[in-house]
């Protein structure tokens, strides 16, 4: 039965384009072509069934893969939810090793092979077909997949609530088929899109501006203590390092709440009482200009609007941001509470899925389930949030920071699929700087999540200490990442020569352009657990790509102890390689006469190499270090010369400070280039160059004959956002 343009059902088996992915198809699996979107090798994958109940598990069909020596036909990554709130990643060959709570699978076949045989697993991946299964929201239902030991895939359905039972079940999971598995990912999201008109991709949103700025969250610094006068010292403390911070969020602390008299509070060290309500739309004492606990100030301009207003006079802020849960608080709308009965609130008491709960326990879900969830009334919900957000903005708040957003599962509603505006998404567990198991895996889970969550939004990668062991390593990833870039440092404590290597003195970031994602060779080999594989992260500037490549192995999430967990307390050394096609739309920023070289320029190192087309370079990494390479096409001139502009050599993503770039015409060998910033710009030339200028003031430069590698110093401009007009004469 030909169903898609690629996607067939035949003998039992799943085929695509050509490849057997699953087999033993059960008989009452549904399959319907896609249409209208933008991936003709689409399929809608459903079930025929006369069961009833708000939770239902049906077997899909089997994925198998027989490993011959030095081959393999078929293994998949996926991201499945780890605990309530967060995804990690899993690679495998075989059913039985899909998670539970599975939410994005993607699966790689071979030419010349399928699931009942292997080819040679080199890291070409021309030789491969992609499909990826995406669980979908159906109705009430919502899908996951998760394997079981027979080795088959299954769909499971729940409704999250007891009394709806009934679904059509005809499209719960979507298939995508091609050859290259990122076109074969953003245009299964496409597709879907279409389908069910709830949310819209990343490349139709509009970025808001606090990416492009460096920032600082008060939480780490903090915690719940917060007050107006902590965010003016910690403001204070990064203009007097010269690195400004230009947005903040004021994170948990800010609000009015209080806890239930029979309630069970929650006590931990660095931790929000997840048993407290919230009490008022309004900003609590420690916000109001000589707020007094007990005591409350009506007047608007002593409120939250005081603090606002001074910060961004006084520090220049562009954006004040500030938390909230998506219930209000973590124990949601105190019922009955004076100045907020009109919302209606009622007791609710969540129910996580039975996945959710065989998987990693989550002490703030433990205690909102006991206590219950104030919850306002459903008619009343606009209401609360126009009401909430209203009185934020005229206080001179931006934007906010959404919390507990999963917890409307528990009471039958859905997140990121219902999501046509909002651009960023915290795309992993947080930062957790006290527990040592947790950064290597935090690197990796958020570039393997990326791959799914960067299509519906950019993806944040939380925030950092920029004073920690690991703060280097963290730093590098955010560079890459193409994420919004803060730091949750206490006033005083900062590394401000790292910081430096991150935002520029007007408090600007050379931010990177798309969401940072593995390199291809790495998209199914397990970085954190295998003990031989680099973890490569690819990102793109206007002219150049970067690669951030981090050693990640020795920790990651256990299905055993139900948290991160060190496996490896010495884990080895790993060498892989990296070139120019790493990054993957390298050529989008080459021009037609391109001949595939390239100039590599290694943050760490220090060096430039040049590699000529498809020449791989090794690189040996021990545990816990890391790599920034910028790549950038080389531009071959008249006369046979060669240049390639780096950018900001000191700066962790260099590349992303050239802004222009061109070359004379009619047989010149000038070329010029618009840059921002300042410190050390570099540039590669096959040539010694005959004259550089700045801004049409000629500068002195240093060229190194070896190397290839032109240097000129940029003072720190008067204006920000400046871009400094460099010409080079070869």
């Amino acid at each position: 039965m030909t169903v898609g343009a690629g996607i067939s059902v035949a003998d039992g088996n799943l085929m695509v384009l050509g490849k057997k992915v699953l087999s033993h198809v059960h008989d009452n699996v549904l399959v319907t072509p896609a249409s209208g979107g933008a991936l003709l090798n689409g399929a809608f994958l459903g079930v025929a069934s006369h069961q009833k109940g708000s939770r239902r598990v049906f077997p899909l069909a089997s994925l198998t893969c027989v490993i011959l020596k030095n081959c393999m036909g078929l293994r998949f990554m996926c991201a499945f939810r780890f605990k309530m709130w967060w995804m990690t990643q899993r690679m495998g060959t075989c059913g039985q090793e899909v998670p539970i709570e599975t939410q994005f699978l993607l699966i790689e076949a071979h030419n010349g092979s399928d699931i009942d045989g292997g080819i040679n697993n080199g890291e070409d991946q021309g030789s491969s077909t992609h499909a990826v299964l995406l669980p979908l929201l159906e109705g009430d239902f919502r899908a996951v997949l998760q394997g079981n030991d027979r080795n088959e895939i299954e769909i499971c359905v729940e409704s999250g609530c007891p009394a709806v039972e009934e679904f059509d079940g005809t499209h719960l999971v979507f298939i995508g088929a091609g050859s290259d598995p990122y076109e074969v990912i953003t245009n299964a999201v496409k597709t879907v899109e279409k389908h069910l008109k709830t949310f819209s991709h990343r490349e139709r949103k509009k970025m808001p501006d606090i990416l492009n700025w460096f920032g600082w969250c008060t939480w780490d610094a903090f915690y719940t203590n917060v007050t107006s006068e902590n965010v003016k010292e910690g403001l204070k403390s990064f203009e007097e390092g010269g690195i400004p911070a230009k947005f903040v969020i004021i994170d948990d602390g800010w609000q009015s709440v209080s806890m239930d008299p029979n309630s069970t509070e929650w006590k931990a060290d660095n931790a929000a009482n997840f048993a407290n309500r919230l009490t008022n739309i309004k900003e609590n004492h420690k916000f109001q200009k000589d707020g007094k606990e007990g005591q409350w100030v009506e007047d608007p301009a002593m409120g939250l609007r005081h603090i606002t207003n001074e910060i961004k006079q006084e520090h220049d802020i562009k954006h004040v941001y500030v938390w909230h849960a998506i219930t209000g608080y973590w124990g949601g709308v105190k019922p009955g509470v004076s100045g907020m009965e009109h919302y209606d609130s009622k007791m609710a008491f969540p129910v996580s899925s039975p996945g959710v709960q065989s998987n990693q326990p989550d002490e703030a879900l433990t205690t909102i389930a006991i206590n219950g969830l104030g919850l306002v009334n459903p008619e009343k919900v606009f209401n609360f949030y126009d009401e909430l957000h209203s009185y934020l903005a005229s206080a001179g708040i931006d934007g906010v920071k959404v919390d507990v957003q999963n917890i409307l599962e528990t009471l039958g509603q859905d997140m990121v699929g219902g999501s046509k505006r909002s651009a960023v998404i915290r795309a992993s567990d947080d930062f957790w700087p006290r527990d040592p198991a947790s950064h290597t895996i935090h690197i990796a889970s958020v570039a393997y999540n990326t791959i799914f969550l960067g299509e519906f939004m950019q993806p944040d990668w939380d925030m950092f200490h920029s004073l920690h062991p690991m703060a280097e390593y963290h730093a590098a990833a955010r560079a890459v990442g193409g994420c919004p870039i803060y730091v949750s440092d206490k006033p005083g404590h900062h590394d401000f020569n790292l910081l430096k290597k991150l935002a520029l003195p007007d408090g600007s970031i050379l931010r990177a352009k798309l969401p940072g994602r593995p390199t291809k060779d790495c998209l199914f080999s397990d970085p954190a657990r295998d003990g031989k594989s680099l973890l490569k992260i690819w990102n793109m500037n206007d002219f150049s790509g970067v690669v951030g490549v981090f050693n990640c192995q020795g920790a990651g999430w256990c299905k055993v102890g139900k948290k991160n967990l060190i496996h490896d307390e010495n884990p080895g050394t790993v060498t892989g390689i990296i070139r120019a096609k790493d990054v993957d739309y390298i050529s989008r920023v080459a021009d037609d006469k391109w001949t595939g070289d390239a100039i590599i320029f290694s943050h760490v190192g220090e060096e430039v190499i040049y590699l000529p087309k498809d020449v791989s370079m090794p690189i040996t990494l021990k545990s816990r270090e890391y790599e920034v390479f910028t790549v950038v096409p080389v531009k071959e001139l008249t006369d046979g010369v060669k240049f390639a502009p780096i950018g900001l050599i000191k700066m962790f993503n260099s590349g992303g400070a050239v802004k222009e770039f061109s070359c004379g015409s009619n047989g010149s060998t000038n070329v010029t280039m618009g840059v921002c910033g300042c410190g050390q710009f570099g540039a590669y030339s096959s040539t010694r160059p005959k004259l550089v200028t700045v801004d049409s003031e000629e500068v002195k430069f240093r060229y190194e004959e070896e190397s290839g590698l032109v240097t000129i110093d940029l003072r720190v401009p008067q204006k920000e956002l400046y871009q400094w007009s460099i010409s080079i004469d070869l």
